[in-house]
C-alpha cells in the first residue's frame, strides 16, 4: 500500500506505508528495556541538582511530582520522533513496546531497591506500557503534548500513591493503574491501520 500526498510545488510523492516488523518491534522493546531506564537516571541525576537548594520535602515533591514523571513519560518514547511512514496504529504499538521493555526494567530495579514483593510492583510493568501508549497516541493524532502532558499527571499521581504510603499505594496506586491502562486500550481503539503519520514532520 502506499499513500501520495500534496507538497507545495503541487507535486505528488508517493510514501510507502511502513508496517514494523519483528526486528523493528523488538528495537522499540529493547530500547525501552536497555536505554529508557539509564536515560532517566542520568537526566534525573542532573535536573535534581536544582532541588539541593531547597528544603528536602520539597525536593522529594519536586523530584516525585515533576522531575521523575516528565522524564521517564520522554524516555520511553522519544525513538518515535523519527519514524516516518507509519500508521496511527503502528505508532501506538511501537509506544507500548517500548514502555514495556522500560517496564520490566524498572520493575527489576524497583524490586532489588524497595525491598518490595515482585507482586506489588508487577502492575507499574503495565503502567509504564499503557502510560507510553497514551503519548504514543497523541504523537500519532498530531496532539503530541496534551496527551504528553496527560501520561505525565497520570505518572505523577502513582508516584504520590507509593510516596504516601502502603494503604493508599496498594488503593489509589492499582486504581491509577487500571485506569491508565483502561485509557490507553480505548486510545488504541481510536487509531486508524489506514491514517499515515510522518511523525518528523
Amino acid at each position: 500500500m502506499q499513500v501520495a500526498f500534496t507538497v507545495q510545488d503541487e507535486q505528488k510523492v508517493v510514501v510507502p506505508v511502513h508496517r514494523p516488523d519483528l526486528k523493528e518491534n523488538l528495537f522499540f522493546f529493547a530500547s525501552g528495556l536497555l536505554v529508557g531506564v539509564p536515560f532517566t537516571v542520568v537526566f534525573i541525576q542532573i535536573v535534581d541538582v536544582v532541588y539541593l537548594a531547597v528544603p528536602a520535602l520539597l525536593a522529594q515533591l519536586g523530584s516525585v511530582g515533576i522531575t521523575t514523571p516528565f522524564i521517564e513519560e520522554f524516555a520511553k518514547v522519544f525513538p518515535l520522533f523519527y519514524r516516518h511512514g507509519e500508521n496511527e496504529r503502528s505508532i501506538m504499538t511501537l509506544g507500548v513496546l517500548a514502555g514495556l521493555g522500560f517496564g520490566l526494567t524498572a520493575f527489576a530495579i524497583g524490586v532489588a531497591a524497595s525491598g518490595l514483593s515482585y507482586v506489588a510492583l508487577l502492575p507499574w510493568i503495565f503502567f509504564n506500557a499503557a502510560s507510553a501508549g497514551i503519548t504514543a497516541f497523541g504523537i500519532a493524532k498530531h496532539r503530541t503534548v496534551p496527551f504528553f502532558l496527560l501520561a505525565a499527571a497520570l505518572h505523577a499521581a502513582s508516584n504520590f500513591s507509593f510516596f504516601i504510603g502502603d494503604p493508599f499505594f496498594y488503593g489509589a496506586g492499582l486504581a491509577l493503574v487500571g485506569v491508565t491502562i483502561f485509557l490507553a486500550w480505548h486510545l488504541y481503539r481510536r487509531t486508524s491501520e489506514a491514517k499515515i503519520v510522518d511523525v518528523a514532520a
